[in-house]
């Protein structure tokens, strides 16, 4: 058997799309026997289930992947564990053992956002997102598998603007369709022509999608060490018990207890945005 992982400099690489390099793992007897380092020579997110396949590739495991990727994998005949982080060497003795699970489809992010323990910061990693993106049929257009530079403003019904690449001073890059995206962002930029600008409503189905009741979680206070100087509306991490990082938000908190909603904090919300397609590579 043949376990690939996207890989960089020994760690989990959290973009399959994007992901320079595998580190393709030969398994005997469910123990590992040799391994060695190959390129992906640039090849764009759908051709990469078929350099997977080329290498006789069993099972990938990596961080973040979209639908169309995972509906890639399956047709190539290649089994997915998605979600995983850290150390690469490790994540495959996990899988070995059955203690790695995969999350599916799990990047689902207009921008990349990360999060740090007791403050909420955007940054430009893509960590373990939660949720489902590209979930449906896979996209088409001229620009599906390039990497796309693209200048948007993002605002709620009422008008508040969330988010804006303009304000930052830089575009935002990603390869349209590799499930980079939230599916209606990637979707509007997928026949879109360089300077053109466009202005999109996404209901919650084609962002962030629905909240999830069985996703707000209680603990014990005394059972989270750190947990008692947190605050009500933090977001933070928590790991679970195969220690994956995983965003959630503090909603509540009493004397002995303390509610988590691990749902995405745009669930639930209709999105507007303005996209500027700026370059297509």
């Amino acid at each position: 058997m043949k376990i690939a992982v996207t890989y960089d400099n020994g760690n989990i690489f959290q973009h399959f799309g994007k992901t320079e390099f595998f580190k393709v793992y030969e398994v005997e007897d469910n123990k590992v026997i040799s391994s060695e380092v190959i390129g992906s020579n640039g090849t764009g997110h759908g051709a990469l289930a078929g350099l997977l396949a080329d290498q006789d590739v069993d099972v990938l495991i990596c961080g973040g992947i979209g639908g169309g990727a995972q509906a890639a994998l399956e047709e190539a005949g290649v089994e997915l564990c998605a979600g995983a982080q850290g150390d690469a060497d490790q994540a495959v003795e996990a899988y070995l053992k059955g203690e790695l699970v995969s999350t599916g489809a799990n990047c689902d992010h207009h921008h990349e956002e990360g999060h740090s323990c007791g403050h909420h910061e955007e940054g430009h990693t893509c960590g373990n997102c939660g949720g489902s993106c590209g979930a449906g049929p896979a996209l088409t257009g001229r620009n599906v598998g390039k990497t796309c530079c693209t200048h948007y403003r993002g605002t709620f019904n009422d008008g508040t603007q969330f988010d804006s690449s303009y304000d930052r001073g830089e575009p935002l890059e990603f390869i349209c369709g590799a499930g980079q995206m939230i599916r209606g962002f990637d979707a509007a930029v997928a026949d879109m022509e360089v300077g053109q600008v466009v202005d999109v409503h996404l209901m919650p189905e084609e962002a962030y999608g629905m909240p999830d009741p069985n996703a707000v979680f209680t603990l014990e206070i005394a059972q989270l060490p750190g947990s008692e100087d947190l605050q009500a509306g933090q977001r933070v991490y928590l790991s679970n018990q195969y220690g994956q990082p995983f965003p959630v938000t503090v909603t509540e908190k009493d004397e002995t207890t303390i509610t988590f909603d691990a749902n995405h904090e745009m669930a639930g919300k209709e999105l507007n945005f303005r996209i500027e397609l700026v370059e297509v590579k």
